[in-house]
């Protein structure tokens, strides 16, 4: 019975978010706060995977920055020399006859493709993954050692990007998109067609988490987080479970990645380095990391908040973030999800303690004082035992 519970209350809240990603938004709101909307439903995509990778496996993924920017400049690259061949005639990219020779690098020209592509959004953070995680999890490299690798790791994408100006724009990115495979990014039309795109692909992405958490690889993953030399006992790797975990979460970051450039409409090394990092996994701790639902709707809240705060107060949102984590982390550990158990709990408290005790049973006479040895004499065998 908890079960099917459970199972209804999971599809009940799944097709009301459907509802209002699909259909109450997009009813409601102008196309501006529609494409914010957007923006933020690209960052829960990327919370899902870290809420699997970190909350149920229990790896500090500090940078998926890198797998979110290989996403991202991989669809700006395409929709710069679509724009290129649409509206310049020349095929080049406006940039690089700047900063350049003029001439596009061979490595660029297989995104001329769509499919190309979005083959590419998928598989490039993927591939990149699997190397990295076959050769960090095979050494049985975790913990705090792990989170530092991945940080490095974001910020040396960054480095990278920022000293490529002739090819990736440099610090000042990618930018100016005009066309998303053919489709005029100026029609609002058209706008609320990404924003579509991205809830379906978060819902999707929802139900390819919960789909993992609830199977025997599910299982395997919490055993690995929680008991890894167990694991590798009963004759499971706890590497390869480990890196198909960090695989997936790579794959969402790509995805969210791509979409976030046309919803945006730019993309740069500040979008993809060590704080974008740290503000994805802020993002899902704030939330509840260890929910399915939780780094959703902490990744969507902290952005919202930083989006309007940040305009107003510029320089108090930082402090904002960081007293908000600590107040999460130090009195919330399970994240604003748990907060309906919280105070489910301490209303049974409140209850028990406030419900008077029943008074005790009276206690037979024959019972109250022990019988005196003249009368225990007197009283039958049975009596006595």
């Amino acid at each position: 019975m908890g079960l099917l519970r459970g199972r209804l209350g999971t599809t009940a809240g799944f097709t009301l978010g459907a509802l209002l990603l699909l259909g109450v938004a997009p009813a409601v709101l102008p196309v501006f706060s529609l494409g914010l909307l957007g923006k933020f439903l690209c960052f829960a995509i990327v919370a899902v995977g870290i809420g699997l990778a970190w909350g149920r496996g229990g790896m500090l993924t500090l940078g998926q920055g890198v797998f979110f920017g290989l996403g991202a400049y991989i669809m700006a690259m395409h929709m710069k020399l679509a724009d290129a061949s649409l509206f310049g005639g020349s095929g080049v990219p406006d940039f690089m006859s700047l900063y350049g020779s003029g001439e596009v690098p061979g490595w660029w020209e297989p995104f001329r493709s769509p499919v190309v592509t979005l083959m590419a959004v998928v598989l490039v953070p993927g591939l990149v993954a699997l190397v990295l995680g076959l050769a960090v999890f095979k050494r049985r490299v975790k913990g705090a050692y792990f989170a530092i690798l991945s940080q490095a790791l974001a910020a040396a994408f960054a480095v990278f990007l920022i000293g490529q100006q002739a090819t990736t724009g440099g610090s000042n990115g990618l930018s100016g998109f005009r066309s998303f495979f053919g489709f005029d990014l100026k029609d609002p039309n058209n706008k609320v067609m990404l924003y579509l795109i991205a809830a379906i692909v978060l819902l999707l992405s929802i139900a390819l988490a919960r789909q993992l958490m609830h199977s025997r690889f599910g299982e395997l993953l919490v055993a690995v987080r929680d008991q890894e030399e167990r694991v590798r006992f009963l004759g499971y790797d706890p590497a390869t479970i480990k890196t198909v975990t960090y695989v997936v979460a790579a794959v969402l970051a790509g995805i969210a990645g791509a979409l976030f450039v046309p919803l945006v409409g730019i993309i740069s090394p500040a979008d993809v380095g060590v704080i974008p990092s740290i503000a994805f996994l802020i993002g899902v701790a704030i939330g509840g990391r260890a929910t399915l639902l939780g780094p959703v709707l902490g990744a969507v809240s902290v952005a919202a908040a930083q989006s309007a705060l940040s305009s107003t107060f510029p320089s108090f949102w930082v402090y904002f973030q960081g007293l908000l984590f600590i107040l999460v982390i130090g009195f919330m550990p399970g994240g604003l999800a748990s907060l309906p158990s919280l105070i489910g709990r301490r209303g049974k408290l409140s209850t028990a303690a406030s419900t008077p005790a029943l008074p005790a049973a009276p206690v037979p006479a024959s019972l109250a004082t022990p019988p005196k040895p003249e009368e225990e004499a007197a009283m039958p065998e049975e009596a006595r035992r």
